[in-house]
């Protein structure tokens, strides 16, 4: 069966290409659904019948968390081993179940503007996010969606299979339109359930508000929080007209400032907002190198209610002879699971 290339979304009309694209995104949903999803609590199940024929789920979370270390000055801190880590859930202490210092691959979206206002922006963020790439793990799992009112999975397959894969995708520029941030940010984070690494990142660069998304920034923040995706964000804000300078001025710049900011450190990733167009590449490759130095901390929660509850979670760290504490990003919370209650086959009397 034919499958129509962008191109061909293009010649059919913007409602048709809009029909096809959401016609994609909600079987890109079904299929997700039938993987089993890991959370930020990842769930091993040991079920119980209880009265009346009802099945309950006795979970057992273990939450996993991914952490970049930083002195005061910024430098970034290595070979620090599980007894340098304290791991707090709502104030509460936890006892840490794994540790891992390790590079370890990752399901990775790279998910990049493409509205009308980014058309002389593009090849440089192209090639910005194609060095990304060079720099990750080579065993990492990679896909690309590119946006504006609507998103386009631009990888063959459910990932890319090389580098000319990932160029290509890269490099299919058609800026027009609005931009629809969270509705392709929503659906990348469903995508990144197909890929079998643990470890779930997002890099998303965009250069100013959404206004064309479905879907409410509450909407999406909580979708955010919910998953267990490192969200990392570059914000092309502020540009001035005939140049590649950019300049956090304007409502509605400080306003997507913000909101990539609070995405950012929700999910234990950063928010970058580069001075000019060239600097782009570096600030894709600075992510790409805390990608593969984070420390990998899971632990069972301490708090075994499953009452769909927000916890907040804490991190610290500490080493002889660096001024005591360190600077540490990750994970500031995750939703418990709620218990469920499904029938099962044997009947109550």
């Amino acid at each position: 069966m034919h499958r129509p290339n962008r191109a061909e979304k293009n010649r059919e009309g913007p409602n048709r290409a809009r029909a096809l694209v959401w016609l994609l995104a909600l079987v890109t949903l079904a299929v997700a659904a039938g993987v089993t999803a890991r959370s930020s609590a990842q769930t091993q199940r040991g079920p119980t019948v209880g009265p009346r024929g009802y099945t309950i789920s006795v979970d057992v979370n273990l939450v996993m968390l991914y952490a970049s270390v930083r002195d005061k000055a910024g430098r970034r801190i290595k070979e620090l081993v599980k007894g340098n880590f304290k791991v707090y859930e709502d104030n509460v202490e936890q006892k840490t179940a794994v540790f891992s210092s390790s590079d370890i691959p990752v399901t990775l979206g790279i998910v990049i503007d493409d509205s009308g206002s980014m058309r002389d922006k593009r090849p440089a963020v192209a090639a910005a996010a194609l060095a990304f790439v060079q720099t990750s793990n080579p065993q990492d799992q990679v896909f690309v969606v590119n946006f504006n009112d609507v998103f386009y999975l631009d990888t063959p397959g459910d990932f890319a299979r090389n580098i000319e894969d990932l160029k290509a995708a890269l490099d299919k520029i058609d800026s027009r339109g609005g931009t629809a941030l969270y509705d392709a940010s929503r659906a990348s984070l469903d995508h990144l359930k197909l890929g079998s690494h643990d470890k779930k990142v997002l890099l998303v660069i965009s250069d100013g508000e959404d206004n064309a998304s479905r879907i409410s920034y509450d909407e999406f923040f909580r979708i955010a929080q919910e998953s267990d995706a490192v969200i990392y964000t570059i914000g092309l804000l502020g540009v001035e007209e005939g140049s590649n300078l950019f300049k956090l001025k304007g409502r509605g710049n400080r306003r997507a400032a913000k909101v990539l900011r609070k995405i950012s450190q929700a999910t234990g990733g950063a928010a970058y907002f580069p001075k000019s167009l060239d600097e782009v590449k570096s600030i894709c490759v600075q992510v790409a190198e805390d990608i593969r130095n984070q420390y990998t901390i899971g632990y069972y929660p301490a708090n075994t209610k499953k009452d769909g509850s927000f916890r907040q979670i804490r991190v610290e760290a500490r080493k002889e002879g660096r001024g005591g504490r360190l600077v540490v990003r990750a994970r500031t919370g995750y939703y418990a699971p709620r218990a469920t209650v499904r029938t099962s086959a044997r009947g109550g009397g």
